[in-house]
């Protein structure tokens, strides 16, 4: 298994190791001790979650207001989706700045999104299944959003714009700098105070 760190700090690409025989493929897609390494802190994992989505489908731009937010530990299972990391946490050195991976069933990639970053998605195939591991459980009092269309983010979807397929709730949510004076958006110093408590215990 191999992790590097995004342009965004604070969050991991994971390329498994997979081993090949006449039976089909196994790996290990997740390591709570392998992450600890990179992270500082193992996953106190609350609940699961899987979509499965039309090619497409736009999920996101979600977050979770810190503490304690949201880490999450995504892949695809079966399908192809461009996975989005955007850092909102302002005052943050990379805030506005974002990074991708592409998760799919053939190098069967995770990605690791640390608390207070924002997470979108594209389905780049049909029944594109995505799972993920998170640290808390669902709380829409905690819960926001910020416009995936946000020119001044400026994600690159790989499909074409008529072709994108996203929920009213999503393109009905503040543009990132809305979000920035509103209140709403982590900040920077927040998440790192609270990424060092996770380390310490």
């Amino acid at each position: 298994m191999q992790i590097r760190e995004l342009a965004v700090p604070d969050a991991y690409e994971i390329t498994p190791k997979q081993h090949a025989d006449d039976r089909g493929v196994f790996l290990e897609w997740y390591r709570f001790d392998r992450l600890e390494e990179a992270v500082g802190h193992s996953l106190d994992l609350r609940q699961g979650n899987t979509s499965v989505s039309r090619r497409g489908s736009v999920r996101g731009i979600h977050f979770a207001d810190v503490p304690p937010s949201q880490a999450k530990y995504v892949t695809a299972p079966y399908g192809a989706v461009l996975d989005f990391i955007v850092d909102i946490r302002v005052g943050s050195p990379t805030f506005g700045t974002w990074d991708t991976v592409l998760l799919d069933d053939k190098d069967r990639r995770a990605v690791y999104i640390g608390e207070g970053l924002g997470h979108c998605f594209i389905a780049l195939t049909d029944d594109a299944t995505v799972s993920y591991l998170v640290t808390d459980v669902y709380n829409p009092t905690a819960e926001h959003g910020i416009d995936p269309l946000d020119p001044e983010v400026g994600l690159d979807f790989p499909i074409e714009r008529e072709a994108l397929l996203v929920s009213p709730k999503d393109t009905d949510a503040p543009t990132l700098l809305e979000a920035r004076d509103s209140g709403i958006l982590p900040t920077w110093d927040a998440a790192r105070a609270y990424y060092a408590s996770l380390n310490g215990k």
